[in-house]
Formats: structure tokens, sequence, C-alpha cells
């Protein structure tokens, strides 16, 4: 079995009494501490305890005087946690990642020959699994628990790791400080925030967690900033479409812009022909629910950015139909807008110094009598004419007329996110978030951005030789182009030609689905790229 990394997790939020002896690592392995705001007691006699990297199959004296001791055994098949002291009676519970709870016959009692000390053995050695160990205090309060988080190719492998504890503990407060890197403890404080939202709109469960204190060295009001953002993504791609049409989606716009003192537009049904946003129009024309397109604007300083999001809240196909295991997710369509609103939630909870816009098209692809049918011709706000040969490609046309307006008056960074392809799901499954760029320096930022903070990113390429795809005979621009191949590459072409003035352009083709629970992050709504587009910013526009 490969060796585990333990985490102790100590009940309370004190500092340590004081820090731990230096040990001389034997390898990159390392054991994390948390410290109980007291000193714990064995017996009544005090016992300072520190857990510190051990040598493999070598036992580690505790700290500090008295009658009981500790001692942590580390071997290559798992790691043993020893007690003792005379007539030392202790128990403990080890609880699984499911929830499922071994008892004490998992722990041996051991006599040593020579003093006859008693002492409590406690093994963890199940492969894959992570684990946590609670020691009670004397009076059966958790006193300190240990954290089973695997070695640096489990923590590759699985994001959030800390957030198993968070939900596991329940309650309690607890602190976390040792042996973990800046990006460590800001991943497990942002995992700990994370793992406490549910969607409970329609059902009303909540889930418990446990508390943290912010580690020492996070910005804990960035961290729960983001946090909401995220939130914010979530609640609005989990919501059904009977509750999140384009009026809900405006409404929400609206708060959040009240919430930082920003200022709205809106522009709706018949209007967007009148300001030229005619491919919006036509796209969400069938719909009982009128098409519009939100304006956000926010602060006066500072190098300027502007957010496109698509916001499709139900897509049926339009006259070329989804079958029905297609469009039950569709509800989800809005991904793009959503996760562009808790970014610049972020954006303005942190008071960065730029000049946000924000642009959200806001939906519904219906069928009706008046729907756009395959086979007509559109023109786009920029004169570009478009042939339809599928009305389930609607997505890039309504973000055609945003980018559009966008590019009009340029700002020195647009980024778009979209629910657009199922391409990109192809390629790159649901938790890798692709996008395209020419900007080698802006493409080299958001990978650096997204590895730091673990919101993966993949960049794709705006492949040229491409463009004669998207090319029909009729019109300047095919909507989807026939024989299937490169999908979300000819989806990103087809947007690049509305952004001819932006310096810098950037393209997330996003699933905005989280389709597995996994630590900190429930089956539903997910954003995905915000976090690693807001943690490059500062490089990107030189903040």
């Amino acid at each position: 079995m490969r060796p585990l990394v333990w985490a102790a997790l100590f009940a309370g939020c004190a500092a340590p009494p004081q820090a731990p002896v230096p040990v001389e690592p034997p390898s990159a392995q390392a054991l994390v501490c948390l410290w109980t705001s007291s000193t714990p007691t064995i017996d009544g006699e005090d016992t300072d305890t520190s857990w510190t990297l051990a040598r493999p199959t070598t036992l580690l004296p505790s700290l500090g005087q008295s009658t009981g001791t500790a001692r942590c055994l580390r071997t290559d098949d798992g790691l043993a946690v020893f007690v003792s002291g005379p007539d030392t009676h202790l128990t403990a519970t080890v609880t699984e990642h499911d929830g499922r709870t071994w008892d004490d016959d998992v722990f041996e009692v051991f006599i040593q020959p020579d003093t006859g000390e008693h002492y409590y053995e406690f093994h963890i050695t199940p492969a894959g699994t992570t684990l946590d160990l609670r020691l009670p205090a004397p009076d059966m309060s958790i006193a300190r628990v240990l954290l089973g988080w695997g070695g640096p190719k489990d923590r590759v492998r699985t994001r959030f790791l800390f957030a198993k504890a968070a939900v596991a503990l329940k309650s309690g407060t607890y602190a976390l400080d040792g042996d973990l890197t800046a990006n460590q403890t800001e991943e497990a404080a942002l995992g700990w925030l994370l793992s406490a939202y549910s969607f409970n709109r329609y059902k009303g469960d909540e889930v418990e967690v446990a508390r943290l204190k912010a580690p020492k060295g996070v910005d804990a009001l960035r961290l729960e900033a983001i946090a909401a953002g995220e939130c914010l993504t979530r609640d609005l791609i989990n919501t059904p479409a009977s509750d999140m049409g384009p009026d809900e989606l405006e409404a929400a716009c609206r708060d959040l812009a009240q919430t930082h003192g920003a200022d709205i537009k809106v522009t709706t049904g018949d209007a967007l022909l009148d300001d030229n946003l005619p491919m919006i129009h036509a796209v969400g024309r069938a719909s009982t629910r009128a098409p519009r397109l939100i304006d956000m604007t926010w602060g006066h300083d500072g190098p300027r950015i502007t957010l496109v999001g698509k916001g499709v809240c139900f897509d049926t196909g339009g006259l070329n139909l989804k079958p029905g295991t297609s469009m039950g997710l569709m509800k989800k369509d809005m991904g793009g807008a959503a996760t562009v609103l808790g970014l610049a939630h972020m954006i303005m909870a942190t008071g960065q110094n730029l000049r946000l816009r924000v642009l959200i098209p806001a939906v519904e692809n219906a069928v009706a009598g008046n729907a756009f049918r395959p086979g007509d011709v559109l023109t786009a706000r920029n004169g570009l004419t478009v042939e339809i040969n599928n009305t389930d490609a609607e997505g890039r046309l309504v973000l055609a007329d945003a980018l559009a307006l966008a590019d009009e008056t340029p700002p020195d960074l647009m980024i778009c996110m979209a629910t657009l392809t199922g391409a990109a799901r192809v390629a790159l499954g649901p938790d890798l978030a692709p996008f395209y760029t020419d900007d080698d320096a802006l493409a080299m930022a958001l990978n650096h951005a997204g590895h730091r903070v673990r919101d993966p990113l993949w960049r794709m390429p705006f492949h040229r030789p491409y463009d004669d795809m998207i090319e029909p005979a009729i019109a300047d621009l095919d909507n989807a182009p026939s024989g299937g191949f490169a999908g979300s590459i000819t989806a990103a072409l087809f947007l690049d030609r509305f952004v001819r003035n932006t310096p810098r352009f950037a393209h997330f083709d996003i699933y905005g689905w989280n389709p597995v629970a996994a630590p900190a992050r429930p089956k539903g709504g997910v954003g995905m790229g915000a976090r690693a587009i807001f943690d490059a910013l500062p490089k990107v526009l030189s903040l």
C-alpha cells in the first residue's frame, strides 16, 4: 500500500500552545496539524502532543512532560497511532467517507512487556479511502481528528479533500495549521466553505458541516466572495426553467446590480429589433417569455473587461426538436450567464480596480408558428449573414449579437462563456473547461491560474484551416456545419468572426454541470473557469 498523508483536525480554534519540534523530513510526505484551544490531558495529566513527520517504522516520543505519552508510527502499510499510559482507557471512532462507522473492534490493546503500559493501537489501512480518526478527550468530546488525504498522486486526482472533513464532522469549530503550502491551505479553506452548499429551494434540506477558523495567511473575505459567487452560479443553474426564464434571470441580474451599486439596462422584445439585435430576437421570439439583452456596468476607473454569457434559459432545440434524453438537462443552457454573474460578483465584492461590463442575451428557444426555421438567413448586428442549418445551434446566434455590441467599444479583455457544444464534452469530459484564444500570454496566465486554484482549463485552437467549414454557399456563415467534425472549434471560429477590434478575447465552452457528486461539488450546477479567470485578472490586466 502506498504511504498515506494525514492531516490532524483538532477541535477548537486557538493557535497551537507551542510550535512543534522541527523534524528533518525523510520524504515529501507530511503530517498536518490542527490544534485544540486547550492542552489535551490523559488521566488528569497534561499532554502537549505534536504530530510530526515520522520516518517509516520509527516511533517518535511526544513533547512535554506527563505520565501519559503519545507516539506516532508511520509504516509502509498505513499509519498507526499509539496512545499509552498507566491504565489509560481511550476509545475512538473511525468514520469512512460514506458515513459507515467502524467501532472499537478494529482497535487492539497491547501490553508492553517491560513496563506493563497499555497501548491502544489504531490502524488505518484501506487503500484509496479517505478516513478521519477522531480521538476523544477525557470528557469524550473530540480532542483531535486525523484526516487521511493521500499522497501527491491522490491529491492530483481529487480536489477539495478537506471538504470531506467538514461534512463528516458536521458540527464544531476547527482550526487548521501545519505543513501545507499556501495554495493547499487556500484550497482547504475554500473547499470547507463550498462543502456547505446545497440547493434546497424546493426540499428544505441543508447540509450540516463543521466550521473552520480562517487559516493564517488566507484572505478570508476574498475566499468568501469566491464561494458566494460560485454558490450564486450553482443556484441559478439548478433552478428549473419554470422559475428561471428570461424574466427571472433579469431579476437575478438586477439583484446583483443593486447589491454592488452597478448600473443595468435591459432591451426586451421587439425593442431588440429597434436596437439592431436581430439574432437575439429571432431565437427568442417563439417563446411566450420575451427575449432580452441584459447590459450591466460597474466601476469608473482602471482597465475594461467585458463578460458575455449565454443565457438560453431553456433549449427545446427549436423546430429541430431535441429528443427527450437530450432535453432533460436544458435548464442548464444558461450556465454561461450564471457563470459570468458569479464571476462578476467575485470582481465587485472584492472591489477590483477595473471597469466591468456584463452582457447576457436571455432567451428561451421554443417551438411556435413564428419560430425561426432551418434554411432561414439571418443578418447579425455587424452585418454578417448567417444561414440556419439547425435551430438547435442557437447559442452562437444570440452570443454573436452580444459580442458584436461589446466589440463596438473594445474592452482590454473580453471573455465569452457558454454551454455551447456537446463536442467539447466528447473531447474533454464534464470536468475540464476548454477555452480558445489567440493570445499566448493570456492563455498562459489562465492555465497557470487554473492549476493554482484547482479550476482546471485546457486551451483549444482557433484552427483557421477550418474556417471554410463555417462558410456556406448562400451566406457569410453557417450556424451548424455538416459533417460533425471539430464541433467545438467551428463554434469558436463562428464567434470569433464577431470580435474584430478587441485586443484580447477568450471563449470558454463550458458544461456547467457536475454529473457525479465530489468533495465540495454536489451533483448539479457548477461554475467552471470563473475562479481561474478571477485569479488571472491581476496579471492579465496589471491590476
